[in-house]
C-alpha cells in the first residue's frame, strides 16, 4: 500500500448509487429496486468553457464548485427517478427540459443562500451576543468560529441520523474506497476495495471543512467597527476562501508530503461522519461506475510500473 498515484477520476454519491467523473466523461451507477445496476454515461463539458477562467488560480476554485453541485444536482434527481412512485414518472418524463433546468437552477441557488445563512450569517449574529459583555475581539472571533464549527459538525450529525442518508454516506464509502483502490495499484475488485480506505484527501467534505478553519482564520483580520460591514465582508470572502481551499484539497491529492498530510488529517477525521462502510452490492455499484469512464487497468499497471523502476 505504498504506491500512491493522482488518478484524476472523482465523484459523489447519490441515491442508491455512485456517480464518478473522468475529465469531461462522467457515468452514474445505481442499483434499482429490481437489484439491476443501471449505468448511465454522459458528458459534462461545464458551465465555463473559457480555458484562462478555468485554470486561473483560486478562481478555478470556485468554478468547480459551482460546476460539481450543477452536475452533483442533475445526477441525484436521475437516480431518485427510479425511487418514484410510478404513477408519477410518466409526468416525470414529459417534463418540459427547459423548466427542469430552471427548477435545478433555482434550487442550487437557493441552497447556496442557505449554506451562507447557516454557516456564515447565524454564527456571527450569535457572536454579537457575546460581544455584550466581552470586550477582546479576538475572543469574540474565536468564539464564532466555534460556533462555525459546531453548527458545521451537529448539521452532518443530524442528517447523518435520516435512514436514506445513513445509506448515500455507505455509497459515498463506496466511492472513496473505490478511487483508493486504484490510486494504491491494486485492481479493482471488490475484495481490494472493502480493504481500501474509506477516506480520501480530495473529498467534498474535506473541502467543506477547511472553508469553515480557513474562513474563522480571515476573520482575524477584518477589523471594522460597523457590525453591517463586518458581516458583509464575512459574505465577500467566501468566494475566496473556496478558492484557497480547493487549492489545498488539489495539492493535497498530488502530494505525500508529510507537511500536506498532516494538514488533511482534521479533513479526514470529519469523513468519519460522511463516509460508512458500504456492503458488497454498493461496491459492485461504485466499481461499475469507475469502469464506465475509467480504464482501470491500464492506469493500475502504468503506476505498477513506476513502482518497479
Amino acid at each position: 500500500m505504498g504506491i500512491l498515484a493522482y488518478s484524476g477520476i472523482g465523484g459523489q454519491a447519490v441515491m442508491e448509487g455512485v456517480m464518478m467523473k473522468n475529465k469531461e466523461r462522467y457515468a452514474v451507477a445505481v442499483r434499482k429496486p429490481d437489484q439491476e445496476i443501471v449505468v448511465e454515461k454522459r458528458e459534462y463539458p461545464g458551465l465555463f468553457r473559457n480555458s484562462f477562467v478555468r485554470n486561473l488560480i483560486f478562481v478555478r476554485g470556485v468554478v468547480n464548485f459551482i460546476e460539481a453541485m450543477v452536475l452533483g444536482m442533475s445526477c441525484l434527481t436521475f437516480s431518485a427517478s427510479f425511487f418514484e412512485d410510478e404513477g408519477n414518472e410518466s409526468e416525470e418524463k414529459g417534463r418540459d427540459k427547459k423548466k427542469e433546468s430552471l427548477e435545478m437552477g433555482v434550487t442550487i441557488g437557493l441552497s447556496i443562500v442557505l449554506a451562507v445563512a447557516i454557516f456564515v450569517v447565524l454564527p456571527f449574529y450569535v457572536s454579537l451576543l457575546f460581544q455584550k459583555f466581552i470586550k477582546s475581539g479576538t475572543l469574540v472571533i474565536l468564539i464564532e468560529g466555534m460556533v462555525r464549527i459546531m453548527v458545521f459538525v451537529g448539521y452532518i450529525a443530524l442528517i447523518s441520523c435520516m435512514e436514506d442518508i445513513k445509506r448515500v454516506f455507505m455509497y459515498h464509502g463506496a466511492e472513496h474506497k473505490c478511487i483508493n483502490c486504484i490510486e494504491h495499484g491494486m485492481d479493482l475488485t471488490v475484495e481490494n476495495v472493502k480493504n481500501s480506505s474509506k477516506e480520501h484527501k480530495r473529498c467534498g467534505t474535506s473541502f467543506l471543512f477547511f472553508v469553515v478553519v480557513i474562513t474563522i482564520i480571515a476573520t482575524m483580520f477584518i477589523r471594522v467597527d460597523s457590525s453591517l460591514l463586518r458581516l458583509v465582508c464575512r459574505v465577500a470572502i467566501v468566494p475566496l476562501v473556496a478558492g484557497g481551499s480547493y487549492e489545498f484539497i488539489r495539492l493535497a491529492g498530488r502530494s505525500e508530503n508529510w507537511l500536506v498530510n498532516a494538514l488533511s488529517k482534521p479533513g479526514l477525521w470529519m469523513q468519519g461522519l460522511t463516509t460508512r462502510e458500504p456492503d458488497e452490492d454498493m461496491i459492485e455499484v461504485g466499481i461499475a461506475s469507475v469502469e464506465a469512464v475509467f480504464d482501470w487497468r491500464e492506469y493500475v499497471e502504468s503506476i505498477r510500473g513506476k513502482g518497479e523502476s
